[in-house]
């Protein structure tokens, strides 16, 4: 999910740091609605219950800051060299998210799944699957719960991450800005269709290999992912106060609304769905790139917030497995339960803090040099 999490300007281009800072906060919203997962019979009574509208987030933003750094360079710069930076900048965080999950897995289990007669060797298949992002079939889904990535769940958004950014060095890239916005149109019409008239009610999809999921995640990345790119062709700045902090406080709002009309009318939460979307993320996208940190307080809360989301958003979930087990084997409410969430999300900031620093910054470098990328 990646410039669903990550940074990719050029180095000679100025930093949006607001958007680093609005990425961060998606980022934590993330962990939240995965940690409220355990309280939860469906998405129906999930709390924090549009949660997962972040990854759409994530997708226009990649799609914005990927066009922003990389349209004006296809005249010098190869194919090759565009997927190797990708590359660098989202499989370290990959690896370590499913390393990280393999170590925790029998920890884990708990009545919902029992994990402890799975083999060693279906352990270390399930890491390697992972660590290349082969998506697990049913057969092969050692948890038993239909996720692609049942060692590390988020990582079905860098599936399609990957996609969104080899579609680009292929082919979007190339589109013009009337076609891009056609194909951008067409995907946004499937996506609100899948919303309001398919069967959840919901764009929750995208993590199993499952009809709905295989369709309804493909049009989550076939419309943000190209509206992204195709805002920064068309962006233009207005001047904005405040931008950092009305955007963070639209991001928690919108993802804690509760579902809206129930299993009766389950089209007016894809309503929801699709104006969040369709209309007030590319919005947050454009507030984000028009705003400009003033204190130095702000700037360094963005920076912060942008450096650690994407390692939080792949290193938190393992342990949320952990916190579902305790939960489920302790038959415990929320608020008996709530020191170890505290832990949870602080431990989990801390360690991608940890991973940052003492693994993916180093390996990136490493990386770039030995592929001679500057």
């Amino acid at each position: 999910m990646s410039d669903t999490l990550s940074s990719a300007f050029a180095d000679t281009k100025p930093h949006y740091n607001i958007l680093d800072g609005l990425r961060g906060v998606a980022a934590l919203t993330v962990v939240c609605f995965h940690l409220f997962e355990a309280y939860a019979t469906s998405h129906l009574d999930q709390k924090i219950n549009h949660g997962y509208l972040a990854v759409d987030f994530f997708f226009i933003l990649s799609g914005f800051v990927v066009g922003y750094a990389y349209d004006d360079r296809w005249k010098t710069m190869r194919i090759a060299d565009f997927l190797k930076r990708r590359f660098i900048r989202l499989h370290p965080m990959v690896i370590i998210g499913a390393l990280i999950g393999a170590v925790m897995f029998y920890f884990q289990g708990c009545s919902v799944w029992d994990v402890s007669q799975v083999p060693v060797v279906a352990l270390i298949i399930a890491t390697l699957m992972n660590v290349l992002l082969i998506p697990a079939t049913p057969g092969m889904e050692i948890r038993g719960v239909g996720e692609m990535y049942p060692l590390n769940g988020p990582s079905w958004s860098l599936f399609f991450e990957y996609i969104g950014n080899i579609l680009y060095a292929f082919f979007l890239h190339k589109l013009s800005t009337k076609v891009l916005s056609i194909l951008v149109l067409s995907a946004g019409c499937g996506l609100a269709i899948f919303a309001l008239w398919g069967p959840l009610g919901d764009i929750c999809v995208g993590f199993a290999l499952t009809e709905e999921n295989i369709i309804g995640g493909s049009l989550r990345l076939l419309f943000s992912f190209p509206a992204g790119l195709l805002l920064s062709r068309i962006f233009k700045p207005v001047k904005v106060r405040g931008a950092f902090w009305i955007g963070s406080f639209s991001i928690v709002v919108l993802s804690a609304i509760p579902r809206i009309g129930g299993s009766e009318h389950l089209w007016m939460n894809g309503l929801y769905d699709t104006i969040c979307f369709a209309v007030v993320f590319p919005l947050l996208v454009c507030l984000g790139a028009s705003g400009k940190t003033t204190d130095k307080v702000t700037t360094r809360v963005c920076r912060f917030l942008g450096d650690i989301s994407y390692p939080l958003y792949m290193v938190h979930y393992p342990f949320i497995y952990l916190y579902y087990a305790w939960v489920k084997n302790e038959n415990l409410t929320f608020i008996q339960s709530l020191p170890g969430a505290v832990a949870l999300v602080a431990g989990s900031v801390v360690l991608a803090y940890l991973c940052l620093k003492l693994y993916d910054e180093p390996v990136r470098r490493f990386l770039s040099r030995r592929l001679r990328i500057n």
